[in-house]
């Protein structure tokens, strides 16, 4: 009951995949903690400080946290208001022969914030592989409906035609350069490093008598240890947040991208034109009971919003770190950092979902083009009639008349696009009847849509996706299973 009892946020417990909850747990901050603080003690042995074997494989044999610990480490820090030593007091309880060397050195932020920037990595990792298959499930939509005409539209007002395909591109398209921005936001983090308490390195330089060259080589041993290329050459206390800026900005212009393609197929979903999944025992409405509610892409807006907004705490917080630091960052941190992920994590889960079954109906498409193509012909059977030796501004005025009687039929009556019937009717028209079924073939008004869906495809996405991370991923990836 105590879960039933307590405020949970519904982005670890309703929505996002274990994959990214664990991420950002307990569990996993402070076993990274202690795989930090054995990384600082190899390197530290290695460089000739007197630490012992035995202090090595404890802390190799206690890198996670049993129940008992958690519990050891909570009390400590309530006694001693301070989370990292209360862990540093923790470890050392179950690695003794550590205990004196735990931490040896270091500020709080040698654990937080290099933990910090292994988890950002991580994340991104993470989202760079749910993104790559949410492509991959886009481009053979793409592909499958490379040829299929629909109505194109501007300011939502009727234009010329496109394809169900080609309209996919644009969405695939502006994902592709969220996937290039998460990899260029992943390669540039690097590592805050072995930098001491205001990133003077002072105390280590204690350490190893005013050996300059054995700290430097600590900060690049520790960095290699924990599975990063480079160290930042400065830092202060802290690694700079406006790395936190770098990161989650990204994430936010991929909410952007998510918020407008979730838009466009609800948008589509009222035309009845393509919709979402939708289960045989979902329930739309608890009144209306007809209605099939486009609820997975209104989650996906409704967390785009979210996401999009959060990079502004981190443009706030690093612009008010004063001097080597302030610690107004923290709390803040530890919330929007964390929701950032989440949500990204669970928008691009809800997406795949979506795209793995979008639902086409191409009748109610091909009558939605028969409504407006009469319209948009008109100008190819003017174009017909001059080829057959006819007068053009004649043929205009013939036109257009029929057409402002056909919109009254449409606008005024609400009837049907009578149109092409006024002109079969008309023996002005007789030179070309026999043409108008092939010029009102909608295949005949899509352009270069096709082979734009296909040299697209092969050209850009391929390519983007020819990385072994999302091969693997792609292939390993089964459906989401949406959740509740």
């Amino acid at each position: 009951m105590e879960n039933f009892e307590t405020y949970q946020t519904p982005l670890s417990s309703r929505y996002a995949s274990k994959e990214m909850a664990r991420l950002f747990s307990p569990a996993m901050r402070f076993h990274t903690w202690r795989k930090l603080w054995l990384n600082l003690a190899v390197a530290e042995k290695e460089l000739g400080l007197p630490i012992s074997d035995e202090a090595i494989e404890q802390m190799k044999a206690n890198l996670d946290l049993t129940a008992e610990q958690f519990e050891i480490a909570a009390q400590e820090e309530k006694k001693r208001r301070h989370d990292v030593m209360a862990h540093v007091h923790t470890f050392g309880q179950v690695a003794p022969a550590a205990a004196g060397i735990i931490h040896l050195g270091a500020t709080s932020c040698y654990v937080t914030d290099n933990a910090d920037l292994i988890f950002l990595r991580t994340g991104l990792t993470y989202l760079i592989r749910s993104l790559g298959i949410l492509i991959s499930r886009l481009s053979s939509f793409a592909a499958q409906y490379r040829d299929l005409p629909t109505l194109g539209f501007t300011h939502f007002q009727p234009a010329q035609l496109t394809t169900v395909g080609k309209r996919a591109t644009l969405w695939i398209q502006e994902l592709l350069w969220d996937l290039r921005n998460l990899l260029r936001a992943r390669e540039d983090i690097g590592f805050r490093g072995v930098k001491g308490t205001t990133g003077t390195q002072a105390s280590f330089l204690a350490l190893f008598d005013g050996d300059h060259d054995k700290v430097e080589q600590l900060d690049e041993l520790v960095t290699k240890l924990s599975g990063f290329e480079y160290s930042y050459p400065v830092t202060s206390q802290t690694y700079s947040r406006k790395i936190d800026i770098d990161v989650l900005t990204p994430l936010a212009s991929l909410g952007a991208t998510a918020h407008k393609i979730a838009t466009d197929i609800r948008l589509l979903a009222n035309l009845k034109e393509i919709e979402e999944p939708f289960e045989s025992t979902q329930i739309g409405s608890s009144a209306m009971a007809y209605k099939r509610n486009p609820m997975r892409c209104e989650r996906v807006c409704s967390l785009a919003r979210h996401l999009m907004i959060l990079p502004q705490n981190a443009l706030m917080t690093a612009s008010v770190q004063w001097f080597e630091r302030t610690l107004d960052d923290s709390a803040n941190r530890r919330i929007t950092i964390p929701e950032a992920f989440l949500t990204a994590d669970i928008v691009l889960s809800t997406l795949q979902n979506i795209s793995e079954g979008l639902v086409v109906y191409p009748k109610v498409i091909a009558r939605r083009i028969a409504q407006e193509l009469p319209f948009m012909a008109t100008e190819n059977i003017i174009m017909a009639l001059v080829k057959n030796g006819g007068d053009r501004q004649e043929a205009h005025e013939k036109i257009r008349v029929l057409s402002h009687e056909a919109a009254h039929q449409v606008k005024q009556l609400g009837l049907e696009n009578d149109l092409i019937d006024r002109v079969k009717s008309d023996p002005y028209f007789d030179p070309i009847k026999d043409q108008l079924e092939q010029l009102l073939d909608p295949a005949t008004f899509v352009g270069r849509a096709p082979q734009q869906v296909d040299k697209f495809i092969k050209d850009w996405v391929v390519p983007a996706l020819a990385r072994d991370e999302l091969q693997e991923a792609i292939n390993k990836g089964g459906k989401v299973e949406l959740s509740v």
